[in-house]
């Protein structure tokens, strides 16, 4: 079973390094995501993904959805799935994220966190198919939650942000290399959390 967050519930870690995490509390205003929030819920086609976890088949403890740019990346070569169709809702909050983040997405995964047992374990997002140092935009709404990391190579050197209803976390430089991240599940009361992170998927076509 995934541990419990070892940080408080307020206020973020001390030093917390800035060279591959930007953020940014009020990024969009408390109406547009409460707005934002409700619609996802009810109107995206959420699935619970079973994954193999060393010799066991799991069903992982969140909801998601993915959405991209079918027309221009081959995903049967990156051996993915097809994503869903851009709805107008995303398309205008990838256009609010883009120049905050110096970079057009072509890709977005949504994970719905629907009460504190929902979580995500220890991970980095170190997929080829993104390059070696990608730039990932974090939009959270709902239920503020804890983002952990930790060095790699050192797991006593460990941060954590309280991400907020309507913030942005850019994440960047040696992150996903050097470091692994997670949504700790929480025994205290939840209320549900939708998280955005807009990606860009390199197509294996138009590189060597």
């Amino acid at each position: 079973m995934e541990q419990l967050s070892f940080f408080a519930e307020a206020g973020q870690t001390v030093g917390l390094p800035v060279d591959i995490l930007t953020y940014q509390s009020d990024f969009l205003a408390p109406a547009l995501s409460d707005e934002m929030l409700a619609h996802l819920i009810q109107n995206t086609p959420w699935k619970q993904k079973v994954i193999r976890y060393y010799d066991k088949e799991v069903v992982t403890p969140r909801l998601s959805a993915w959405y991209g740019d079918p027309e221009q990346i081959d995903y049967n070569a990156l051996g993915k799935s097809i994503p869903l169709k851009w709805t107008e809702e995303l398309l205008q909050l990838k256009e609010r994220v883009e120049p905050v983040a110096g970079i057009n997405f072509n890709s977005v995964l949504l994970n719905y966190y629907r009460d504190g047992q929902d979580s995500v374990t220890w991970h980095s997002d170190n997929e080829t198919v993104m390059g070696s140092h990608p730039i990932i935009a974090s939009l959270s709404f709902g239920q503020v939650r804890c983002f952990d990391i930790r060095l790699k190579e050192n797991h006593a050197e460990k941060y954590s942000i309280r991400l907020e209803h309507g913030s942005l976390l850019l994440m960047k430089g040696d992150l996903q290399q050097k470091w692994d991240h997670r949504i700790a599940k929480s025994k205290q009361y939840m209320k549900p959390r939708i998280n955005l992170t807009f990606r860009r998927i390199i197509n294996p076509l138009l590189h060597d």
